[in-house]
């Protein structure tokens, strides 16, 4: 005669109840480990980012003619130079403060730049104009005028008044010369592309009002 089965004793549920509490306890009480998922999840939050910047152009351009400081023509097929891939900063000029903060700060960086990339600068100003607030900011990379061309409207980064926007096109040439714009993004306070920003927001009370000054 088969034997009956015993009934599973029921869970105290004050045992997990407790259980649930010492979890989150243990989670409140690991602010480290919190912060490395964090930022396991903001580096696949970017990653995913990047993945789209590049889903959304990936398209052919045509090779765009800009001026140099002295008003001379330059194609953006030579801004390539020896290397395959460009990067191109877009600049609003030199009445935006930000802009010059972000120009600026690529000084230290344009060997490490040319070495992966050609690399310039396209403002909004006038050759003459540019070619003074340049020498002035002590910048020593390409900058190059959009002087009323297309290029800076056809990217995105100029709208229907022709008020300028700030941020960065990268492009590709391949064997047969044909460019294509891989990816692109705007400027703005605490972006990817400015580290100032990141630095700031450590401090106590953050960037705390804090803004770019021509001078100091």
């Amino acid at each position: 005669m088969p034997t009956k089965k015993k009934k599973a004793a029921p869970k105290n549920k004050k045992t997990v109840a407790s259980k649930k509490k010492v979890t989150t306890a243990s989670k409140k009480a690991n602010p480290l480990k919190a912060l490395e998922t964090a930022e396991q999840e903001l580096k696949q939050v970017r990653e995913k980012v990047t993945a789209l910047r590049k889903k959304l152009d990936n398209k052919l351009v045509p090779d765009y003619t800009l001026k140099d400081p002295d008003g001379h023509p330059v194609s953006l097929s030579s801004l390539f130079g020896t290397k395959d891939d460009l990067i191109i900063i877009h600049n609003m000029g030199k009445s935006c403060p930000y802009c010059t903060l972000w120009a600026d700060g690529l000084i230290g960086f344009k060997k490490h730049l040319e070495n992966r990339a050609g690399f310039a600068l396209v403002s909004h100003d006038r050759p003459s104009v540019l070619r003074e607030f340049g020498a002035s900011r002590g910048w020593n990379f390409k900058y190059l005028s959009n002087d009323g061309g297309p290029f800076s409207k056809d990217m995105g980064f100029q709208d229907e008044k022709g008020s300028p926007w700030p941020g960065i096109s990268t492009f590709h040439r391949d064997p047969n010369g044909a460019i294509k714009r891989m990816s692109h993004a705007m400027f703005g306070p605490g972006d990817d592309f400015c580290s100032i920003w990141h630095m700031f927001e450590m401090l106590k009370d953050g960037p705390n009002g804090w803004g770019p000054n021509y001078g100091y």
